[in-house]
């Protein structure tokens, strides 16, 4: 990877991981919390493929909940926002179109509220796990609808020569 590109990476997880600290909605029946940091793994696997969906995904995942007070869900978040966001940019990679858009959100947001379900299972039970399927929905539709503009907005900044 060049330099250029990891302090790009860089600097998306330093924006997901703010602006989902500045965004925390506590759940207290699952001890985790709703953020936006779909808009940042989804936007970076989009703009930089499946490894930087992954590496944005893991290390702003991780971060969160260990500056949030959540540290029990740091390896959880680690694995299941990394592949949340490898899916995503490997889907849409192979195929750059609307399809392969919505099949990754829709794969990838599977991905993520299953992972998460199971790990809260594992973590305070099953009735806690399906506690958490309604907040990572919401979660996940509202990263989608706002990261959906956003790239879109990116891709048109993106092709300007100055960025190239």
């Amino acid at each position: 990877m060049k330099t250029k590109e990891l302090t790009k990476l860089a600097m998306m997880v330093a924006l997901t991981v703010t602006l989902s600290i500045l965004f925390i909605i506590p759940i207290p029946a699952t001890k985790g919390f709703v953020t936006l940091c779909e808009v940042g793994i989804y936007a970076s696997a989009l703009l930089f493929g499946p490894s930087g969906g992954f590496l944005v995904g893991a290390l702003s995942g991780g971060l969160i909940d260990m500056i949030s007070g959540y540290p029990e869900w740091a390896v959880f978040s680690i694995i299941i926002h990394g592949i949340q966001g490898f899916i995503l940019g490997y889907l849409y990679h192979k195929f750059p179109n609307k399809k392969g858009l919505g099949l990754g959100f829709l794969f990838a947001s599977l991905f993520m509220i299953i992972g998460y379900a199971l790990a809260t299972a594992l973590l305070f039970g099953w009735p806690a796990g399906l506690a958490s399927l309604p907040g990572n929905c919401i979660q996940n539709i509202f990263g989608i609808a706002v990261t959906v503009p956003l790239f879109h907005a990116l891709q048109k900044v993106l092709r300007h020569p100055q960025y190239k």
